[in-house]
């Protein structure tokens, strides 16, 4: 292990990418940059559920009558939490398929069922005209978006090189935010029309991802860990040829790889079920920091933006509240992009996401305070669409992409479906409980408190970031077998950047002499964190 004084140190990912450059992993990252399209479908939702709350069209047949506010149509606070809440709660039932579904169908077959259920949700939702059956359509929508993420983000992170894993999973969200882009440009043009269609029409571009998935999956194959995981070892070696530009003995090393990464963690977990992510402490830590990074999501407030944003301008009077939600998902896009840019070279998941929590702590702060001082007015409504663009920029660049990174790559790989799941489950029950509680707050039949509502998550920022500097340890750039090797030698948080990993190949009673040494010297600096 080095000195904090050393430089980081040069992991196997680097080694790599010395000798093999982003075109010669041109079919691994065309493969996930397909799967990573996924989210698409859960930002278009998020997009087009925020719009038609605040049109006309889709009020005349869901919500009431409301001549003092400016539109004259409102939608009852309970309606407003289950349109929006029920597709996010089906996402936390949908993710927590993980486990169980990945001991019977592989990454790419459960993409493929939630495909379907896409599908049957959609036509649901398009035909009905009872509040009862758009609810269904919501939960069933919810399942499907719940298995898109969860299960497109276990592909892409075992499938991606160690050094391009931050720019795909960065790709994940610029779908993300580029179907919520879309679905708020269409909401804008359809909101004019006065009749069924004004929503019927954006709802249509819910078939276009299930059907473009179920097409390109037939292209690439499985996940190799996945794979090997099953005992499918011949299997996992095509696979691996097919996404490595490796010659054939760098293939058998990686499978070699895999395989004693896997036999390691079967020593300590003979099995893996859910109790097995807390009955050892190193799975117990693993488990814990893979779900406080995603939450950490839900924690900036995010949801409330994403979910209300139009309905949020509308009722606060700020403006075109279409046009305010249009710049608001292009400014997202333009952050996500300006940090897949850096990423691969710089991409620190600490560093972006203290700061990224900060910033966004701070806006929502301000943002309260204007409004309380000065409600109303045009210069009080453009600070606020001011402040909500630098909260989109340090959200979307600094927080969404690092949070799914972190969520992702820290499980076990022996118990990866299940932590994931189990994450991405109480990362959306987290996004859940905020868009079920949001309109007591912003709805005008309620509390009213409009912008206000930013009080509540600057103190959330903040003990956030605190969490992420005391915790969350560094990972850039390292295997999945590295990390597997840090997290059993013990390391504290601050030490993870800069250990030099040794392989497998040590001897086990030189490691636990290592794991033993780095616990007495770490008791006595009092640094052991987690």
């Amino acid at each position: 292990m080095t000195k904090s004084a050393d430089p980081p140190a040069v992991t196997k990912g680097v080694e790599l990418d010395r000798q093999y450059g982003i075109k010669d992993h041109w079919k691994a990252l065309a493969a996930c940059t397909l799967v990573s399209i996924c989210p698409f479908q859960y930002g278009i939702d998020f997009g087009l559920t925020g719009g038609l709350q605040a049109m006309v069209g889709f009020l005349k047949v869901f919500g009431h009558e409301a001549p003092e506010l400016p539109t004259g149509w409102n939608i009852s606070t309970e309606r407003q939490q289950l349109i929006s809440s029920l597709m996010t709660l089906g996402a936390c039932l949908g993710s927590s398929t993980a486990g169980p579904f990945a001991r019977i169908m592989s990454r790419r077959m459960t993409i493929w069922v939630a495909s379907v259920l896409c599908i049957i949700s959609n036509l649901i939702m398009m035909t009905t005209t009872d509040i009862g059956g758009l609810y269904a359509g919501r939960l069933i929508l919810g399942l499907a978006n719940g298995m898109f993420m969860t299960f497109s983000q276990l592909y892409i992170q075992e499938v991606s090189p160690a050094r391009y894993r931050g720019l795909m999973i960065s790709s994940f969200q610029v779908w993300t935010s580029f179907g919520s882009l879309i679905g708020t440009v269409v909401d804008n043009f359809t909101a004019k029309i006065d009749g069924r269609e004004a929503y019927l029409i954006p709802l249509g571009l819910i078939y276009i991802l299930p059907v473009l998935m179920s097409i390109g999956l037939l292209f690439i194959p499985e996940s190799p860990r996945w794979l090997m995981q099953h005992h499918k070892v011949e299997e996992a070696r095509k696979s691996l040829r097919w996404h490595r530009p490796y010659p054939d003995a760098m293939i058998e090393d990686e499978i070699n790889d895999i395989r004693l990464s896997l036999e390691s963690e079967d020593q300590i977990t003979k099995s893996a079920g859910m109790m097995d992510m807390f009955r050892d402490p190193v799975n117990r830590r693993r488990t814990v920091l893979s779900i406080c990074a995603l939450t950490v999501q839900g924690a900036s407030g995010a949801m409330f933006m994403i979910a209300y944003g139009t309905y949020f301008f509308q009722m606060a009077g700020i403006g075109n509240a279409f046009e305010n939600a249009c710049i608001l998902n292009g400014v997202g896009i333009v952050a996500i992009l300006i940090n897949s840019a850096v990423i691969t070279h710089f991409g620190r998941r600490r560093v972006f996401l203290i700061t990224g929590l900060l910033i966004c702590g701070l806006a929502q702060l301000l943002t309260a305070i204007v409004y309380q001082m000065n409600p109303g007015t045009k210069s009080t409504g453009q600070a606020i669409v001011g402040l909500a663009v630098v909260y989109l920029l340090a959200y979307n660049g600094m927080i969404a992409t690092y949070a799914w990174i972190s969520g992702g790559e820290l499980p076990s790989q022996h118990l990866r479906s299940h932590t994931f799941g189990l994450a991405t489950f109480i990362g959306f029950f987290a996004a859940w409980l905020t868009t079920f509680t949001a309109p007591y707050f912003i709805n005008p039949e309620s509390l009213n408190w409009g912008p206000k509502y930013g009080y509540i998550w600057t103190p959330s920022c903040v003990i956030s970031a605190l969490w992420v500097y005391l915790f969350l340890p560094e990972v850039k750039d390292r295997t999945l077998e590295e990390i597997d090797e840090m997290f059993e030698a013990r390391l504290p948080a601050r030490r993870f950047r800069k250990y030099v990993c040794v392989g497998r190949q040590v001897p086990v009673a030189e490691v636990v002499h290592k794991e033993d040494a780095l616990a007495s010297r770490e008791r006595k600096d009092g640094c052991y964190l987690w």
